[in-house]
């Protein structure tokens, strides 16, 4: 009876492994990372060749999917058809971030955003006259791509415009397998059990004001009984942690910060948990239970959009519009950190703009601004494995580059995802393309992989 006892004890244990190895709750995957250790989808697709489902979504969003056993969440806004004239968004000439010229507002940032859907190129944020949109949340069965249920969580008129392109639902749900979170920024956040039911709202944070009109889009973090809220924009800027089983407010934070779309990190130092922001004036490291701001070091770039990313003992934050900048810092600072030794070292050109860096198998990989030309360097060092290397078939990447199965997911916005070796040797393994534009961050979770397109949600799987 006890080995019974013990080899179903095993069993149980064995399933909760792979049940966790074959999700993907939040838009960076469990480590926030951008990696799945254990995933491996295939390395080859095209429009006819392992598909095997697509699923057109309605409106136009670029969050991306977050996957748990055998459902997928996505979020999107869809238009309902009246019209309103908003606030002005930021004057006449503004662009989105990293586009180019803008009005001379004050200068901000980023969002978790790496996701971005829309037009191809260059473009105008979206002011003059904007329609009510209904604000929703979609569960699809990860099997058939058949929706299973769809929620909408409000009908309104945005306050602001956004860029051309942007969407008004850009972040990424979130999911611990109980529940499943959708943040709309200005428009709330709302809980949802797996099944469809709406657990908890918060619409009571008021409105973001963002940089020169480009819209909102960051995403919260899930770490135990704690969601992590970013807060980042042209007014009072802060960070929240709410209870995740009622949404009620544990602690709140104020920041220093002009608008920012970085999606925030939890790290450990030890036995205790830090949450690592981007930001423009710092990058920051937060105390998860109280929210005491620990440790802070300047040196970032306007309007910084790329979220941390940890490992070998540091956390990484950079940003690359109009400067750049990427730092590894120890997690045991306190204080300004600046020229101090837990910086471990600073790199300062062609880092990334709108995509996250990646780290991997003690590697950090990075695009140079917006563009595909690559950079991987050693986590440990920073010291490059290669440095600014052009990916044929990428000219523009709103996408940050995944990991899974011993290769690197690079994605650019025309659609086309390149597949590399995880290694210090740029090796290239595949091109591939779905047919669409792609802004959203791919997402490996066992051996399939969910690309959000301009119009559909496909399963890449063999």
């Amino acid at each position: 009876m006890r080995a019974s006892i013990a080899s179903l004890a095993l069993f149980s244990l064995l399933l909760t492994q792979v049940a966790f190895a074959d999700n993907w709750g939040h838009w960076r995957g469990p480590t926030g990372n951008g990696a799945a250790e254990d995933a491996n989808p295939p390395t080859e697709w095209s429009e006819k060749k392992n598909v095997k489902w697509k699923v057109a979504i309605p409106g136009k969003g670029s969050g991306s999917p977050v996957i748990w056993g055998d459902k997928v969440f996505v979020m999107t806004a869809v238009n309902s058809g009246s019209e309103s004239k908003p606030q002005a968004a930021g004057g006449g000439s503004s662009r989105r971030p990293g586009g180019g010229q803008e009005s001379g507002r004050r200068p901000g940032g980023g969002r978790d955003s790496q996701r971005r859907p829309g037009s191809r190129g260059r473009g105008r944020s979206r002011g003059g006259s904007l329609s009510t949109l209904d604000f929703r949340i979609l569960c699809f069965d990860r099997k058939s791509g058949k929706i299973l249920w769809q929620q909408s969580a409000i009908k309104a008129k945005p306050h602001e415009g956004t860029h051309s392109t942007n969407g008004f639902a850009s972040g990424s749900p979130c999911t611990d397998g109980k529940n499943v979170y959708a943040h709309f920024g200005s428009r709330g956040l709302y809980c949802y059990t797996l099944a469809g039911k709406l657990k908890w709202k918060r619409t009571d944070f008021g409105k973001m004001t963002m940089r020169a009109g480009f819209g909102e889009g960051s995403s919260p973090t899930l770490v135990g009984d704690k969601l992590i809220v970013p807060w980042d924009h042209e007014g009072q800027s802060s960070v929240y942690a709410l209870d995740k089983s009622s949404g009620k407010t544990l602690w709140r934070t104020d920041r220093d910060e002009p608008s920012c779309w970085a999606t925030p990190l939890i790290v450990e130092n030890g036995k205790k948990k830090q949450i690592v922001m981007n930001g423009q004036t710092c990058a920051r490291g937060y105390d998860l239970e109280t929210g005491k701001e620990l440790w802070r070091c300047a040196g970032q770039t306007q309007r910084p959009v790329a979220s941390p990313v940890a490992g070998a003992g540091l956390v990484f934050v950079g940003s690359g519009f109009r400067g750049s900048f990427l730092g590894a810092f120890r997690l045991d600072g306190k204080g300004n950190i600046e020229d101090s030794k837990s910086v471990a070292w600073v790199i300062d050109r062609d880092t990334p703009d709108i995509a996250s860096p990646l780290y991997s198998s003690g590697r950090v990989y990075f695009h140079k601004g917006k563009s595909g030309m690559l950079t991987c360097v050693d986590a440990a060092t920073g010291k490059p494995h290669y440095t600014v290397q052009r990916i044929s078939g990428i000219n523009s990447t709103y996408a940050s580059p995944i990991a899974a199965g011993g290769h690197v997911y690079l994605t650019g916005r025309s659609g086309t995802t390149v597949v590399i070796k995880d290694a210090g040797k740029l090796e290239v393994v595949s091109t591939n393309s779905v047919g669409e534009g792609v802004d959203a961050t791919p997402a490996p979770a066992g051996k399939q992989l969910f690309i959000r397109g301009e119009k559909h949600l496909f399963c890449i799987s063999k």
